[in-house]
C-alpha cells in the first residue's frame, strides 16, 4: 500500500495492526476517528515469525503500509574481517551515561554510507570498540555473550536506517511515534530526512514496558539460555540494554517537537530521563460513552475478569492465585482471563498448568480474544495484576460501563480509581481499589469486600462512570490529537488539553 503523500505518519513499534489491545486500540481509535486526515502506518517488528496476520482492517484512510523487521535470524555477512572504520566509535556513546549524544547517531545516512552494515559486522574496528566496552563495563559476563547481545542489540539501528531509505519519496506532514525506542529513532531519522514535525506519545515508559519484549528478541543460542535461566544474574545484560535503550529515549526526546503521556507520574519521568520540560504534554486516553453506557447493570455477577494479553507483564499468575484464595471464601466465584495467548505460548501454557495444579480449573477460565461489549455485562469485577501499565484503555471502558476496577499500583490506575486529576475528580469517590503489585492476598480481599457488597458496587460504579464522562471521552482525546495535528501541518494553533 503506497501513497505519495499522507498527513500523518505513525510508526508502530511491535503493535498495531499485528497485535490486539493496547497501543493497537489506541492508534486504530485515532485513525478511525479522523476521516478527514490520511494516515500511514510504518510498523516495526522483531522477527516475521513472531507475529501471525493482520489483527485489524485497515480503515480506509489508511494510505500506506509498509513494515520491517529488525532482528533477522542469520545477521551474518560473508566474508572474512576487514579492517573497518573508525566511525563505528560513535555507536559507544549509546552505551555510556552522557548528556549529549553526536546527531550523526540519528542520521540515516551514517548507516547506510559512512559506517555500513558490512563495516559493523566485519570490521575489526567494531572488535575493538566491543572489547573496550567489555573491558570497562560487563566482564563479569562471559565474552561470547556479551558480544551476541551487544550485535544484536545494533544491528537494529542499520535496519532502520535501511527502511528509511526504502521509504523513497514518501511524504508526510508530521511522524508520530507512540513509544521512544526503535520507533523513536526512526521517528528521529526520518524528522531529519524529511524536515517535517515529529512527536511521541508514550504510553507507558519505553524501558519498563518493553523490558520483556527486547528481551525475548535475542537470537543467540547462548545468550537465549543465559536470559531463560541457567542460574545466572540478569543484572549485566539488563544494565546492557537498559543504558541502550535509555540512550535511544534521548534521541527521541532530542529529536521530537512535543512528547505527550497519559498522566501527570509518567511526565514526570519523562523529565527525569532528559525529555525538556517544555516539551511535555499530558493528553488521557479517552473512551466512546455510547458503545458502554447501555451495558451497565443494576447488580454484580461474581465473576472477575482480568483483559488483557497473556504476558509475564500482565502477570496473569498473581491474579490465579488471588482467585485460589478467593474461591476458598466464596466458591460460587469464577475468575476469567480474556486477552490472547499467542503473544508468549510458553507463558500462556505456565498459567494453564498452575490452575490445574492449584484445583481451580473450571472456575478460572481462558477465554482468548473477547469484544468488551460481550464481557462487560457478565462480569462484577475488572481486574489488572500487571507489572508495569500506561493508562489502560480497559480500565476507562469497564469505568464507562459501570464496572468496578481492583487493580495494581501502576501507571495511572491510581488516578482513574482513586481520582486525582484536581479536587473535583477526587470529591467524585472511588472506582474500586487499588493494591501493591503481587499482593495476591491484597487483591482476593478487594474481590470478595465489593462482590459481598451490592451497595459497595454500585457506588464504585457510579463514580466510575462519573468520572469518565467528564474527564476520559473519546471525544476529547480525539478533539485534542486533531488540534496537534492540525497546527503541526501549519492549518491552526491548538488548544492545549485542561491537564497542561
Amino acid at each position: 500500500m503506497k501513497a505519495e503523500r499522507i498527513d500523518v505518519l505513525i510508526i508502530a513499534e511491535g503493535t498495531y495492526p499485528y497485535i490486539r489491545g493496547g497501543v493497537s486500540s489506541w492508534i486504530h481509535q485515532l485513525i478511525e476517528n479522523m476521516q478527514d486526515m490520511t494516515f500511514g502506518i510504518l510498523f516495526l517488528g522483531s522477527r516475521r515469525e513472531d507475529y501471525g496476520d493482520i489483527r485489524y482492517e485497515l480503515p480506509k484512510n489508511v494510505k500506506f503500509f509498509k513494515e520491517f523487521f529488525l532482528f533477522p535470524e542469520n545477521g551474518r555477512i560473508n566474508g572474512g574481517t576487514k579492517r573497518g572504520k573508525k566511525d563505528v566509535f560513535y555507536i559507544s556513546s549509546l552505551l555510556k551515561d552522557t548528556e549529549a549524544l553526536p546527531e550523526k547517531l540519528w542520521d540515516y545516512s551514517f548507516y547506510l554510507r559512512e559506517l555500513s552494515i558490512e563495516d559493523f559486522l566485519r570490521g575489526r574496528y567494531t572488535w575493538d570498540l566491543f572489547e573496550e566496552i567489555y573491558l570497562e563495563q560487563y566482564v563479569d559476563l562471559p565474552f561470547v555473550e556479551f558480544f551476541w547481545a551487544l550485535r544484536n542489540l545494533l544491528i537494529p539501528l542499520w535496519i532502520s536506517a535501511k527502511a528509511i531509505e526504502e521509504l523513497g519519496d514518501l511524504k508526510a506532514g508530521v511522524i508520530h511515534a507512540p513509544s521512544t525506542g526503535y520507533a523513536g529513532f526512526v521517528g528521529s531519522m526520518l524528522k531529519k530526512k524529511l524536515n517535517v514535525p515529529f512527536i511521541i506519545t508514550e504510553h507507558g515508559i519505553y524501558t519498563k514496558e518493553r523490558k520483556i519484549d527486547i528481551l525475548k528478541t535475542f537470537t543467540s543460542k547462548s545468550l537465549t539460555q543465559f536470559i531463560k535461566g541457567t542460574g545466572r544474574d540478569l543484572t549485566v545484560i539488563q544494565r546492557l540494554w537498559i543504558k541502550f535503550f535509555e540512550n535511544l529515549g534521548k534521541i527521541a526526546y532530542t529529536s521530537a517537537d512535543a512528547v505527550f503521556s497519559l498522566h501527570s507520574g509518567a511526565r514526570d519521568i519523562q523529565i527525569s530521563l532528559g525529555c525538556p520540560q517544555e516539551k511535555t504534554y499530558i493528553i488521557p486516553n479517552g473512551v466512546d460513552l455510547k458503545s458502554y453506557s447501555s451495558l451497565r447493570k443494576e447488580k454484580p455477577e461474581k465473576r472477575i475478569a482480568l483483559i488483557g494479553r497473556v504476558t509475564p507483564i500482565k502477570d496473569i499468575k498473581t491474579f490465579i492465585k488471588a482467585m485460589k484464595i478467593l474461591l476458598e471464601d466464596m466458591p460460587e466465584a469464577e475468575g476469567w482471563i480474556v486477552g490472547p495467548q499467542e503473544e508468549d505460548p510458553e507463558y500462556a501454557q505456565e498459567c494453564k498448568e498452575m490452575v490445574r495444579s492449584l484445583g481451580i480449573d473450571g472456575k478460572v477460565k481462558f477465554l482468548g480474544f473477547k469484544k468488551l461489549t460481550e464481557i462487560l455485562p457478565e462480569i462484577g469485577i475488572t481486574t489488572l495484576t500487571s507489572i508495569s501499565e500506561g493508562m489502560p484503555i480497559v480500565v476507562l471502558e469497564s469505568l464507562a460501563a459501570g464496572v468496578p476496577c481492583v487493580t495494581t499500583d501502576v501507571g495511572s490506575c491510581r488516578q482513574l480509581i482513586y481520582g486525582g486529576i484536581d479536587e473535583e475528580d477526587l470529591l467524585i469517590g472511588k472506582a474500586g481499589e487499588i493494591t501493591k503489585v503481587g499482593d495476591y492476598k491484597g487483591l482476593a480481599s478487594a474481590y470478595k469486600r465489593i462482590l459481598e457488597n451490592p451497595g459497595l458496587w454500585k457506588d464504585y460504579g457510579n463514580n466510575g462512570m462519573k468520572r469518565i464522562e467528564k474527564y476520559y471521552t473519546l471525544e476529547k482525546m480525539v478533539k485534542a490529537y486533531r488540534g496537534v495535528y492540525l497546527e503541526l501541518l501549519g492549518e491552526r494553533k491548538w488548544q492545549a488539553y485542561p491537564l497542561n
